[in-house]
């Protein structure tokens, strides 16, 4: 099996096993619900969240589900967008790592990422996970024509279409039914928005984007 180097890759792939425990502490006045649910939203840092995590849930995870810094080259409020390729590759692996641990053997992991990382996620997803628990998921984004590619055209730009959220199951990936939608029921760019749009202003918004 391929493996990625980069520069810190060593300390990188130890990076969890440094990560100290951290207490959880409640916060009462912010709780709402049953106590004994069992239920946690949890503020901080997530690679400590998860370390602090680890004493009461390793191995018994049912899903995981995460949406990380797609690196798009962007400077957001609450974080930077913009990671040279080391640095994002530095910040997933202790994560994943990490996550694995939390996760029972017939649990899933799925992650939502687009082509710009996609390469690089998927060959650290098969060293943590193992190869063969993995399988990619397509998801379409949005359609060539309409309304949201007009400035895409105008700029020359490949359009963006696709995402992909890579699956892993520590057992193996087998019997995976995903529940279609069907194609009477989707939302064609945005039309439920956009309904009683006439062509006169399509038009108008086409020549203000």
């Amino acid at each position: 099996m391929p493996t990625l180097r980069w520069l810190t890759r060593e300390g990188d792939i130890r990076a969890a096993e440094r990560v100290p425990y951290r207490l959880l502490e409640e916060v009462p006045a912010l709780g709402y619900g049953d106590r004994g649910a069992g239920n946690m939203l949890v503020q901080g840092d997530n690679l400590e969240a998860l370390k602090a995590l680890l004493p009461y849930f390793a191995g018994q995870v049912k899903c995981i589900y995460i949406d990380p810094p797609y690196n798009t080259g962007q400077a957001f409020e609450h974080y930077d967008d913009n990671l040279e390729h080391s640095l994002w590759l530095a910040m997933m692996w202790p994560r994943l790592a990490l996550m694995r641990e939390l996760l029972a053997t017939d649990g899933y992991i799925a992650v939502q990422i687009d082509d710009r990382q996609f390469a690089r996620l998927h060959v650290v997803l098969c060293e943590i996970f193992g190869e063969h628990t993995l399988k990619p998921i397509v998801v379409k984004m949005s359609e060539a024509s309409g309304l949201k590619m007009g400035s895409v055209k105008r700029s020359g730009r490949i359009p963006k279409l696709k995402e992909f959220i890579l699956v892993s199951k520590m057992d193996g990936i087998r019997n995976l039914h995903l529940d279609p939608v069907p194609k009477s029921g989707w939302d064609r760019e945005y039309n439920i928005f956009l309904d009683g749009l006439t062509r006169s202003d399509k038009s108008r918004i086409d020549a203000n984007s």
